[in-house]
């Protein structure tokens, strides 16, 4: 996704106590209203908005969502993968990227240094599952070379919310 120069410069803004009790709140509760949020942090509700709405402008809240609890929709088991791909030359790893965030069961992938390429976050209803998406999607991922997986046996800590004090 194409951010503009302009905008992460912006999300690098100094954010002074006001900016941060609002982020705080938001994190705890998205769905504030706006004459809450205002009271919350002690402003008119007129500065409450605007302030939201540089924040948003600035890309440092970048949007707003429901958080689901995956026991609830039949996702509990957590894998986590290990891909290596054959080369880190630009037009593989453009490739491969390209193809993993097209299955619904890859929650998060991310680009490592170490010992393998990417550490993939997949969560599906049980080891069934994950096989068939195991052998369906992830083997078949171009540039491959070697894939490793670790079943989360449970959850100890999973946070959203970010600290800004």
């Amino acid at each position: 996704m194409y951010i503009p120069a302009w905008r992460n410069i912006l999300a690098r803004m100094d954010l002074d106590a006001v900016d941060r009790t609002i982020l705080e709140r938001l994190q705890i509760d998205g769905r504030i209203t706006n004459a809450e949020l205002a009271e919350h942090v002690g402003l008119s509700p007129s500065a409450s908005l605007r302030r939201v709405r540089a924040l948003e402008e600035a890309g440092v809240i970048e949007g707003y969502t429901a958080l689901i609890d995956p026991k609830t929709i039949d996702r509990s088991t957590t894998v986590y993968v290990e891909i290596s791909v054959v080369s880190q030359e630009e037009s593989i790893l453009d490739e491969f990227e390209a193809a993993v965030v097209t299955h619904p069961a890859v929650r998060t992938c991310h680009l490592m240094a170490g010992d393998f390429d990417y550490l993939v976050r997949v969560e599906v209803a049980d080891v069934p599952d994950y096989e068939k998406i195991h052998r369906t999607h992830l083997a078949l991922l171009p540039h491959v070379n070697r894939i490793r997986s670790s079943f989360s046996l449970r959850s100890i800590c999973d946070r959203t919310a970010y600290e800004l004090t």
